[in-house]
């Protein structure tokens, strides 16, 4: 029988129980990674390149930025906890991100640094960076660490750096981005590279004959225009193009008295407020002011309408500053810095209020603080509480046969003396930037908004025994504008949801129907026609009937090119339109009878 024999020479083998250092690491787990690139492409880049604009009542920009902002931090979680790359790389990739966005902030140009609050860099770029991360993560995954490693910080800083040769030219409301390549010149670069186009004298008669349009939406800021007929076939009578220029940023609408229109606009480091010939579009006088306000998303210029008043013009700026001029000349008579005397810092969107002349007081509103002042000396007469902040204008009202200013500030709405400021009446509102003018129903109640898709309220403001009061009829979602004005009209009220018009039956704030596709567009309201004429947000002109069963669409052509959030105006025959880039007048066809 054989037994098993050690030879004492020999070294005794023994097992050992410890790991085995050589054993590869498991592979990376891309397919998480992967599929959600996939994501990313499709709601970032694809479904924004063939999807409608709107989706429902959603623009489908946004989906396209907000979802492709959660899958692209999506990419982020599972690289950190799921992707199984080293721990190392796993950190590195984040502080390459974060030390690229640092260095990225401020390379860029302004335009992009600035935009969307300041947050306009990390939310459009971080979903082409999630992009590169994953296919980094592929590409390099047989490389060895050292390479792996520097490429991956290299992908990263590339990602970031595209940004640094655009620009944008802000976006629209359904949150559109305009870029443009960095070294390309802006609309008022090329203004400017024009040089200063002469002005032309016309006769004192100019500002004394044919039509009216005292200054923002009209005599009532209502955006109503009686007495007017248009021909709805435009097909057969098109509006006829009278006159096309460029025009400094901004986003003012016109004043109109006979042969000569104003508006308010940037050039360079100076404000303007311009005067032109109506029939031709030639400069007639420009007042100007060294001031210049500028924010990434709406540009540059200022935001308020100049307003007519005997034979001087009144205009506010987007910094603050209030003019009274020769209506013929454009000669100052006085100028007031308004946000200096309230003691209100210039809005994040600069002062948006257009003046408002009550017997002999001109008021603006500086954010949500009404400043009153003496139309002939300038001289304060009185200044309303601090209303915090607010974008719309003081809008003239008559209840209970009392004349009175209703604004809009952080409290909610006020109805304020016009003579003294005395606060009448105040009535709370959700939070909200405060941006669209108030309306009247028929029977005299108010329709107020904050705006931001909020709703539209109906308020009763009465004076009792008790004093004034204001108390709520309803609130509804019926309209839910942003920054676009709604007009009134036979018990009903025309605005936006979204980038569609829509009705609203003012009975009880039901909405009637919702259609089309009008971006975040303005309108007035042709009330012996009972048709709407729309200013649409890419510039093309619409118009659509006033009735409360559906949308009906008559007529629709371009305008005007670019982004175009600016009133549309009506005197007589003649059509006014402009935005931060042209401005054009067109004759317009009458209806017979």
């Amino acid at each position: 029988m054989a037994t098993n024999t050690h030879d004492p020479s020999l070294p005794i083998q023994t097992l050992t129980t410890e790991p085995d250092k050589t054993k590869p690491r498991k592979p990376l787990r891309l397919w998480p990674g992967v599929l959600l690139a996939i994501l990313i492409l499709l709601l970032r880049f694809i479904v924004p390149a063939i999807a409608p604009e709107t989706i429902g009542q959603v623009p489908v920009a946004v989906v396209a930025v907000f979802g492709g902002l959660l899958a692209s931090l999506a990419v982020l979680f599972w690289w950190l906890l799921f992707s199984r790359a080293p721990w190392l790389e796993r950190l590195a990739a984040i502080a390459a991100m974060a030390v690229a966005l640092f260095v990225t902030y401020r390379l860029v140009h302004p335009s992009i640094a600035g935009g969307a609050m300041g947050f306009l860099l990390p939310v459009m770029a971080l979903p082409p960076v999630a992009l590169t991360l994953v296919a980094w993560a592929v590409g390099s995954r047989r490389l060895a660490a050292t390479p792996r490693r520097l490429t991956m910080v290299a992908a990263i800083f590339l990602a970031f750096a595209v940004f640094t040769v655009i620009r944008t030219g802000g976006f629209t409301g359904g949150l559109k981005n305009d870029f443009h390549w960095r070294w390309t010149k802006t609309p008022e670069e090329q203004l400017l590279a024009l040089g200063e186009e002469p002005t032309v004298t016309l006769p004192a008669t100019a500002t004394r004959s044919g039509f009216e349009w005292p200054g923002f939406r009209g005599t009532h800021r209502d955006g109503i225009v009686h007495g007017v007929r248009l021909e709805t076939d435009w097909t057969k009578s098109p509006p006829k193009e009278m006159w096309r220029r460029p025009v400094g940023p901004g986003w003012s609408s016109f004043a109109v008295r006979g042969d000569l229109i104003y508006t308010q606009e940037q050039r360079g480091n100076d404000e303007i407020v311009a005067c032109y010939n109506l029939n031709d579009g030639k400069p007639v006088w420009r007042h100007k002011d060294p001031a210049r306000f500028y924010e990434s998303n709406g540009g540059a210029g200022p935001r308020g309408t100049p307003t007519l008043y005997n034979d001087r013009v009144y205009s506010f700026g987007a910094t603050g500053t209030l003019n009274a001029l020769d209506a013929a000349t454009g000669n100052a008579i006085w100028s007031r810095n308004a946000a200096a005397d309230t003691k209100t810092k210039t809005p994040g969107w600069g002062f948006s209020s257009s003046p408002l002349v009550i017997g002999d007081i001109v008021m603006v509103a500086t954010a949500g603080t009404l400043a009153a002042y003496d139309i002939n000396s300038g001289q304060p007469r009185w200044f309303g509480p601090n209303g915090g902040g607010g974008y719309s204008s003081p809008h003239q009202v008559t209840i209970n046969g009392v004349t009175q200013v209703v604004m809009l500030g952080d409290p909610g709405a006020i109805g304020v003396n016009p003579s003294d400021g005395k606060v009448l009446w105040q009535y709370a509102l959700p939070s909200g930037t405060r941006i669209i003018q108030p309306a009247v129903t028929e029977e005299g109640d108010l329709l107020l908004s904050v705006g931001d898709g909020n709703d539209v309220h109906r308020i009763g403001v009465v004076n009792g025994s008790g004093g004034w009061k204001a108390e709520e009829r309803w609130a509804s979602s019926g309209l839910n504008p942003f920054f676009n004005d709604f007009v009134v009209h036979k018990g009903h009220a025309f605005g936006f949801v979204g980038s569609e018009i829509a009705c609203m039956d003012l009975k009880d704030g039901s909405r009637k129907w919702n259609d089309g596709n009008y971006g975040h567009g303005q309108m007035i309201l042709l009330p012996e026609q009972d048709v709407l004429f729309v200013l649409t947000e890419s510039g093309d002109i619409a118009l659509v009937k006033a009735a409360t069963d559906r949308l009906t669409e008559l007529a629709r052509v371009p305008a005007i090119k670019g982004k175009t959030w600016n009133h549309p105006v009506i005197v007589g025959d003649v059509l006014l339109v402009r935005n931060g880039e042209e401005m054009a007048a067109f004759r317009l066809a009458l209806a017979a009878g």
